[in-house]
């Protein structure tokens, strides 16, 4: 067979890669064991607009983080590292009604910027806070579209200008069931057509040979 013949696969969620990230949430009485601050690992996330800034994730009914987040209309999307990848893969397979997920791994809760009630990642890279405006049941899940309210960095993440870096967060991806660290930089937004100047100028070393 030539490399480009194609065979029917089946009918599933085969995007790839997505981003992987860690949702954090708590109830209106955080002391209880029932509402205490949550993590939930989700591959189903995504901008989808920009003014303003708003994202979505989808999560299953049967999520102890659904039930927070219905309750107070609030989330964290927090990004993850290499650092926290091990961490990430946990809270995926654990449920958040049977432990202490923070506890269990070693993380830190702090309020989240701009929320009331949800609770932040303090060794995420970054975390951005949601407040939810709708909920659309999909079937197996529902798609909670939420506003960006505020978001927080670590300032090892801006450089000299205040710029923030996330090439510097070294941030994981989920591509097919497995998780895979972001590597080699191919290019820019609309480097296809920039000017070669311009192509080294933000590209570096890693220029040699790209625009062809």
């Amino acid at each position: 067979m030539a490399k480009h013949d194609k065979v029917e696969v089946g009918l599933s969620t085969i995007l790839n890669p997505v981003p992987v990230v860690m949702v954090s949430s708590a109830g209106k009485n955080p002391e209880s064991e029932s509402e205490r601050p949550n993590i939930m690992t989700v591959a189903w996330a995504g901008t989808i607009n920009s003014e303003p800034p708003m994202l979505s994730i989808s999560v299953r009914k049967s999520r102890h983080s659904h039930k927070l987040i219905s309750e107070t209309g609030e989330f964290v999307v927090n990004l993850v590292s290499k650092s926290l990848c091990k961490a990430c893969d946990y809270c995926g397979v654990r449920g958040g009604d049977k432990e202490d997920k923070f506890k269990s791994c070693s993380l830190t809760p702090v309020k989240a910027k701009g929320l009331k009630y949800a609770y932040a990642i303090k060794e995420a890279p970054v975390s951005i806070s949601c407040k939810v405006k709708s909920v659309q049941e999909l079937g197996s899940h529902d798609m909670f579209i939420a506003e960006i309210v505020g978001i927080t960095a670590d300032t090892y993440l801006l450089d000299d200008k205040g710029k923030l870096c996330l090439d510097n967060a070294r941030l994981v991806a989920y591509n097919h069931g497995e998780y895979y660290l972001l590597g080699e930089k191919l290019g820019f937004f609309g480097y296809s057509v920039a000017p070669e100047d311009i192509i080294k100028k933000r590209m570096g070393k890693e220029s040699k040979g790209k625009k062809k």
